[in-house]
This record gives structure tokens, sequence and C-alpha cells, in this order.
């Protein structure tokens, strides 16, 4: 996060209600301002804020913006599968 900018807000936000309606208390979550915290980002190599980094289970997962789209967030951090089409038969 970077500082209490809209974006910033509504990313947080947007992310403790996934996490509620698709994880139901099991998570953890720790919000870190860069304003606040520089070291924190250039450890993480965060470019861009928002930053969602999911570090466990493995593997570690990013997810940039502001958290809106639940499917998009879900699938980025893997907790979702994508769902391939079926291949075309041949007759």
């Amino acid at each position: 996060m970077a500082g209490s900018s809209p974006r910033a807000t509504a990313a947080v936000e947007n992310l403790r209600r996934i996490c509620e309606q698709e994880l139901h208390g099991q998570y953890e979550l720790e919000v870190i301002d860069v304003m606040l915290h520089p070291e924190l980002a250039e450890q993480e190599k965060v470019l861009a804020t928002p930053t969602l980094i999911k570090q466990l289970p493995p593997p570690l997962r990013r997810v940039i913006g502001d958290l809106s789209d639940s499917e998009q967030v879900l699938l980025g951090l893997e907790l979702r599968q994508v769902i391939q089409p079926p291949l075309p038969t041949e007759n």
C-alpha cells in the first residue's frame, strides 16, 4: 500500500472481502505501507502499488492493481483453476 490513497484503500477492502468470501478466515493478511517502509518495498521488489504478494503456500505469486476483479485475483493467487473449454472433436 502506498499511503492511504483511494486506490490502496480500495485494494485492501477488495482483498479482505475476497479472503472472507473464499477463505473463511483461514488466511493471514499483512498490509504494509511502502511510504512508511520503503526498505520492505525494495526488499520484496515491489515496483508498483498496490501489489499483493502471496507467500504461502508456494509458489510466491504477485497481483498488482485494485483487486476489484475477484476471479482474476483468485486466478492470480492460484486459488482458482482456469477451466479450459473442451477441445473440438473430429468427426
